[in-house]
């Protein structure tokens, strides 16, 4: 019942910036968590930003710390991820993630950044 649907993925050098979008759709009441995640060919899935609407806390995975910028709009339903600096080995398919009250664990389809050196 709920949808994912990101955008702004691409290619861009390395030192530059990138802004993810992942618009939430459908039947969810409440959103607990909302953030991106991503994973790299032969890497595991992991935690780029979340941001933990319970709690009030955003969590960054230690890569992305002082680099990424995560934000909500709360009247669009709508989660940015701001990619500044660029580098190399950010290079991985981002994938939306989204945690609501009628729904748990959802996914977007994924969007591909590419950052070449």
């Amino acid at each position: 019942q709920v949808q994912l649907v990101e955008s702004g993925g691409g290619l861009v050098q390395a030192g530059g910036s990138l802004r993810l979008s992942c618009a939430l759709s459908g039947t969810f009441l409440s959103i607990n968590a909302m953030g991106w995640y991503r994973q790299a060919p032969e890497n595991q899935r992991e935690l780029v930003a979340i941001i933990i609407t319970r709690v009030g806390r955003t969590n960054y995975g230690d890569s992305v710390k002082g680099r990424f910028t995560i934000s909500r709009d709360n009247a669009k339903n709508t989660v940015y991820l701001q990619m500044n600096m660029l580098k190399p080995e950010d290079t991985a398919v981002y994938y939306c993630y989204a945690d609501t009250r009628l729904s748990r664990d959802n996914w977007g389809q994924g969007t591909q950044v590419t950052v070449s050196s």
